[in-house]
């Protein structure tokens, strides 16, 4: 593995001396830089950065025999994305609901019917894991060339063990051959089949009972989420799924709020869940509930445009002192896209956060809310070099107010350039 140097940086952004594990309220509107930059990659990590105006080439040269360096005037070096909440292990994309959206029906109307999550499980059943395997590694590529380093993906389109071990493998497997740094989420609680409705306590049992002790005994998940909200999971059945995850040291990552006020929130925090992800529907109690908690607030953008639905309170929330993460929910059926530039739009187009805020949301933060903020979303040294260089824009307030263009030039993964 060669070395790394980029020199003459015009921006070096989300810089720390003393590297934090995430940054709440006030403190997401400060975004560290360095003007006219050097960043230096070794051994797959960020081993130095600074100003020009204190760089030293020969004690750099001295420390390497094999040293690409890269001259990255006018252009600007951020960390990675990091896209702690996506779907995108799925068997085939859902247009014809799209349609359905367009002329009226409701996300809940087309799920009470067998469509939905339910739809995507069926097909689910005919697509080998090779072809699954396939078509979601075609995705992978597509959203490092947007600048995403890390991702967390999720199951919950089997709804049965085999449907769900399937899943599981593949994201699996997409850990050992993706540059990409891969959390796996079990997600067997996505939504009830059609043959429980009316009893879903018994698939609850089945999740708990069956499923749960497979993946662990396979070692195939590092959290467990459950989608508690209107006409899916109820706030007991969320609390019995992570109590049972936390028996096999699954932590949780939950869907919630994000149909009406559900309490799932709440359930989350009161299991430790490491995130708790939608959150259109955010009152006072659950901003509070937050507050006493080291609970990552994610909020889905892409899901709510999407949908029409109404925003999360994100102003509210970082107001109160919470932190806050972004992410995409890149699925077939509610957030068709995983390009986090988009997200960091998004942000501030719909929910009024400043691009620094937004920037904070869509790396350290997202990196907290994937258990990983200790080694990516910033720029510190000893962290795994995933950054991205720019191509030549004026400012990084440019990121979020160019929405339809692609800005990454260069993707850099585990201190490796990727062929995007």
């Amino acid at each position: 593995m060669s070395s790394i140097l980029i020199t003459n940086i015009k921006e070096l952004i989300q810089t720390e001396e003393t590297p934090k594990l995430k940054v709440v309220g006030k403190q997401m509107a400060e975004l560290p830089t360095i003007r006219d930059a050097w960043l230096f990659i070794d051994a797959g990590i960020i081993a130095g950065f600074g100003s020009m105006s204190s760089f030293d080439r020969n004690l750099l040269v001295e420390q390497t025999s094999d040293l690409l360096e890269i001259d990255a005037s006018g252009k600007m070096v951020f960390p990675s994305f990091v896209d702690s909440h996506t779907h995108l292990v799925y068997p085939a994309s859902r247009e014809i609901e799209y349609i359905d959206k367009i002329k009226g029906l409701s996300y809940e109307e087309i799920a009470a019917r067998g469509g939905g999550i339910l739809n995507t499980a069926r097909r689910l059943k005919d697509i080998s894991e090779e072809a699954l395997l396939e078509s979601s590694l075609a995705r992978l590529k597509e959203i490092t060339r947007y600048g995403t380093g890390a991702v967390e993906i999720k199951s919950g389109y089997g709804l049965d063990l085999e449907g769900e071990l399937k899943m599981l493998r593949v994201i699996r497997k997409l850990k050992e051959i993706s540059p990409l740094t891969i959390k796996a989420t079990f997600l067997g609680a996505h939504s009830i089949p059609l043959e429980y409705r009316g009893k879903q306590d018994y698939y609850v049992d089945l999740v708990i009972n069956e499923m749960l002790p497979q993946v662990a005994e396979e070692q195939l998940a590092d959290y467990v989420d459950v989608f508690c909200d209107t006409g899916f999971f109820t706030v007991r059945d969320t609390e019995r799924i992570l109590e049972a995850g936390l028996k096999y040291g699954l932590q949780g990552k939950i869907h919630a709020n994000e149909l009406d006020y559900s309490g799932g929130i709440q359930a989350g925090v009161k299991y430790g869940a490491l995130s708790v992800d939608h959150l259109e529907y955010t009152g006072q109690k659950e901003i509070e509930a937050l507050l006493h908690s080291e609970t990552m607030p994610t909020v889905l953008p892409g899901a709510a445009f999407f949908l029409g639905m109404v925003y999360a309170p994100v102003r509210k929330m970082i107001d109160a002192g919470l932190p806050v993460a972004l992410a995409s929910d890149f699925n077939p059926g509610s957030a068709p896209s995983g390009n986090m530039q988009l997200i960091l739009s998004m942000a501030s187009i719909l929910y009024k956060m400043l691009p620094e805020e937004a920037i904070n949301a869509t790396t350290i933060n997202s990196a907290y809310a994937m258990g990983l903020s200790s080694e990516l979303g910033s720029i510190a040294i000893g962290k795994k070099a995933n950054v991205y260089i720019t191509t030549y824009i004026p400012s990084y307030e440019f990121m979020p107010y160019a929405f339809g263009s692609n800005k990454v030039e260069t993707v850099i993964l585990n201190g490796e350039i990727q062929s995007v």
